[in-house]
């Protein structure tokens, strides 16, 4: 299933949203004009790798935050931006852009620790926004649950669904937990996980008391 637009009217200019997009896709041309060699230079060299974190917390703890900036494709960013964009606006608005972008970055945090707790010994590098981009997720459930989610659910021919958001989203949680149980190989799964949970927790300590307004879901449907 794949999220078009949601319901919720108002997102506001949404700077801090755009601001991390720009930022991801910024790295990722850097990453590309590397060319082949540099560009598996720079996810070895930046990427977040369990087993080195372990020997040396300290001097590793950096490389979280550089791996939430690199992307391994076109396909990786793409999809990742994406998300970040349809679900991190109405978060924004609500949270306000410093609580945003302050669950956002301990989201990504989170999400490489756990990943870490759950493979200590691997060496391969983690990369992508994934994680912290779970934890917008992880506070849009909380804050929005009962707001509706365009969805397209087959592509040829397209088709369309409206789902709500507690459903859309909790359906996602429940793929990441089952690959992982799984141990499905070339995402990390578990950090998807960590970082919807601290997510959701962060945003429920400090979530504000401000409404929202939600379209219904048969708006603005004709033209898709």
């Amino acid at each position: 299933m794949f999220p078009i637009r949601d319901s919720i009217r108002h997102h506001g200019p949404a700077l801090v949203t755009r601001l991390l997009i720009a930022a991801n896709v910024l790295v990722f041309f850097w990453q590309l004009s590397l060319g082949p060699e540099g560009f598996r230079w720079a996810v070895n060299a930046y990427g977040f790798v369990p087993k080195l974190f372990f020997a040396d917390p300290a001097g590793e703890f950096g490389r979280i935050f550089t791996s939430m900036f690199l992307h391994g494709g076109f396909e990786h960013i793409l999809g990742n931006m994406w998300f970040l964009w349809i679900f991190g606006p109405a978060v924004e608005a609500r949270l306000g852009g410093g609580r945003y972008l302050l669950v956002y970055l301990l989201a990504g945090i989170g999400a490489a620790l756990v990943e870490a707790l759950f493979l200590p010994g691997s060496t391969v590098p983690m990369i992508g926004a994934s994680g912290a981009i779970s934890g917008v997720l992880g506070a849009y459930f909380l804050l929005f649950p009962t707001a509706w989610i365009l969805t397209l659910i087959w592509p040829l021919p397209p088709i369309f669904f409206w789902f709500p958001a507690a459903f859309f989203i909790g359906y996602w949680v429940l793929i990441q937990v089952l690959y992982g149980a799984l141990g499905l190989p070339g995402v990390a799964w578990w950090a998807h996980v960590g970082g919807f949970t601290v997510g959701y927790l962060l945003t429920f300590l400090s979530r504000p008391r401000r409404e929202y307004k939600a379209e219904p879901f048969w708006h603005g449907m004709y033209g898709f």
